[in-house]
């Protein structure tokens, strides 16, 4: 049935598996993508959005290096939002509410239309494993199907088990079968494997909701997008979202209910998210809090579907329905479906290389939540870096590998192969220690390149990319060169109560006023003048902005990334005795020859390796 043999097959075809499939095929990978239901392609199991604190930074990475899930959250948007704008702009994250069958369609129409990309329909059993190397997978038909490389994207179906109460079933999504066989064979092998858990809230009929008592939350007044391309446009067009809250007598309803719930009777023994706790983990944690937020999304352009976005339960649901219906708004409300919480099994990613390729199996990758990470964004950039890296390991070319400063995808992937995880791992902005640099403004200037080199990001992406550069970065340098006269800047400094000028000076000095905007210094004439000279952009006008305010904490932050650079430079080889160095704490040996590092950086940032432990290995890597 299958007489060829593929250079990359994908398991699973998530947000991980979509991308992991789309990146080695657009690089030139004949690859195959089998998932055990083609309906279901890059299906958003959860909440209805992508992007968020951190989350947006990952989206608009992913976009930069050629993924697909920025154009296709934008083509599916409903609703867009920048989060946290009234902060420093290392915090503002892209958020956008999306039509879930749209999103899930466009995905697979674009997958259709990737050449050299094949699909199947079936469940994936086991894999062939020829000398420490994996040669191709075995399907629950026996079909044998062979190939040079395997990304294994399973997300909640590795013997998923689904609660609702007292009753709990085997599924890897509502609705849809566990995946069996490839864990048992992996921990044969000699992989150590572990159990999450995530939960999901009930979906409801919009038009059962009475919207006059809950609070609007409409998309932002000029929405942007996600994608730096220009093949999808900003919305004209948004729904709405609401909000509205919990009460003590909802909180009491649930409670009655609580010694059915399969959280607090034993029955679920694995660790959930821990920043996106059911609603009777939140009753239960914050007991002194009278109410809690309820975000109400819709589901789509046309759906009535909705989505209750802070109510994930995995209670019985007699009580969901119960406590539902005393919530301000919900008072008739159907239920399309009850939330649920599912156990999974996930395999610890210090098992693996920065890679994403597992140490023990030659060519075989992991991506998503099967490394224990939990979120859509999460699970497509580790998709996109397995593809790349699969693609580039069967073309006998150098890894691809971000480190922490270039990227919020290298400080996840580096989260996760040298600390490993033991609840399901999310990405916040606070991981990253250079946040200032990692925005997402700037994502294309500091990933495209990287991808354009690998042959992964379009001509036409890097072009984009470089003409915007190049306008910021001259009028930036424009901002240095001119000066401004007192008469001419004095009213707009008096009217933001900032201290007024005796003489002329630089713009750029003007500009770095707290509180000056690249909206006041548009009413001098030289900077109107150059913006309608050269006919700069929104995009452009808003990387000058935060260059020319940022710059002082942007080049201290630089520095100290260089400075840990050094020690990133410093390899560890690979086969490295450990034992040689007596200095060092035994935690420290242990946990080194477990994880391996690669470099003293990686070393260093291990949980049980101290400065002294990192000084010892200075000194014999000087030798």
């Amino acid at each position: 049935m299958f007489d060829k043999v593929y250079d990359v097959i994908v398991v699973g075809a998530g947000h991980a598996g979509s991308e992991a499939a789309a990146a080695a095929a657009n690089m030139g990978s004949s690859t195959l993508l089998i998932t055990m239901n083609l309906q279901n392609i890059a299906q958003m199991s959860c909440n209805p959005a992508m992007g968020g604190i951190a989350k947006g930074q990952i989206v608009r990475e992913i976009d930069a290096l050629g993924g697909y899930s920025g154009i296709i959250t934008d083509r599916s948007a409903i609703q867009f939002k920048m989060l946290n704008k009234s902060k420093g702009p290392a915090m503002w994250s892209p958020r956008a509410q999306s039509d879930r069958m749209r999103f899930a369609e466009d995905w697979r129409l674009m997958l259709e239309q990737t050449p050299n990309l094949d699909f199947y329909q079936e469940m994936v059993s086991g894999l062939l494993i020829e000398g420490g190397k994996v040669v191709g997978v075995k399907t629950s038909l026996g079909i044998e199907v062979r190939c040079k490389a395997v990304v294994l994207t399973n997300g909640t179906f590795l013997n998923g088990l689904i609660h609702i109460g007292e009753k709990q079933f085997g599924g890897g999504r509502a609705g849809e079968k566990a995946a069996t066989g490839i864990t048992e064979e992996l921990v044969e092998l000699g992989f150590e494997s572990g159990r999450m858990k995530t939960g999901t809230p009930p979906r409801v009929d919009g038009r059962s909701l009475d919207y006059s008592k809950m609070v609007p939350q409409p998309g932002d007044d000029n929405p942007e997008k996600f994608s730096y391309l220009e093949t999808t446009k900003p919305l004209t067009e948004q729904r709405d979202c609401h909000m509205t809250y919990t009460s003590n007598l909802v909180h009491d309803l649930l409670r009655e209910g609580f010694d059915r719930s399969p959280m607090f009777n034993g029955r679920i023994k694995s660790i959930g998210p821990r920043y996106c706790p059911s609603i009777e983990d939140k009753i239960n944690r914050f007991a002194d809090k009278d109410r809690h937020q309820i975000f109400v999304e819709p589901e789509g352009w046309n759906t009535v579907e909705v989505y209750v976005n802070g109510f994930s339960t995995s209670l019985p649901e007699d009580v969901q329905f119960k406590a539902l219906r005393s919530v301000a708004g919900f008072e008739k409300v159907k239920f399309f479906r009850p939330g649920y919480a599912i156990e999974y099994d996930y395999f610890p990613p210090t098992q693996l290389r920065h890679t994403l390729e597992t140490k023990l199996v030659d060519g075989l990758y992991f991506a998503g939540q099967i490394n224990g990470t939990t979120g859509y964004e999460e699970a497509a950039s580790q998709g996109l870096m397995a593809g790349i890296n699969a693609h580039l390991k069967i073309q006998e070319q150098d890894p691809f590998i971000l480190k922490r400063n270039e990227a919020y995808i290298g400080v996840l992937i580096d989260d996760l192969i040298t600390k490993g995880t033991e609840e399901p791992y999310r990405m916040f902005t606070s991981r990253a220690e250079y946040r200032t640099l990692l925005r997402q403004d700037n994502a294309d200037f500091r990933l495209t390149p990287f991808s354009h080199e690998i042959g992964l990001a379009s001509e036409d992406r890097l072009r984009r990319m470089e003409k915007k550069k190049n306008d910021s970065d001259a009028f930036i340098q424009f901002f240095r060169d001119t000066s401004v006269k007192p008469e001419e800047a004095n009213p707009v400094l008096e009217n933001k109560g900032s201290s007024l000028m005796k003489q002329s000076d630089k713009m750029f000095k003007i500009f770095s006023r707290p509180g000056i905007t690249m909206e006041d210094v548009s009413s001098f004439q030289k900077v109107a003048e150059y913006i309608d000279e050269n006919q700069l952009d929104k995009e452009v006008l808003e990387q000058t902005e935060i260059q020319v305010k940022y710059a002082g904490y942007i080049e201290k932050e630089k520095n100290n990334a260089d400075k840990l650079n050094r020690l990133e430079d410093i390899k560890i080889p690979d086969n490295f005795d450990y034992d040689k160095l007596k200095s060092l704490s035994f935690e420290a040996k242990e946990k080194l020859q477990s994880i391996r590092p690669t470099s003293l950086s990686q070393a260093s940032r291990i949980s049980g390796v101290s400065p002294s432990d990192i000084s010892v290995m200075l000194v014999y890597m000087g030798r």
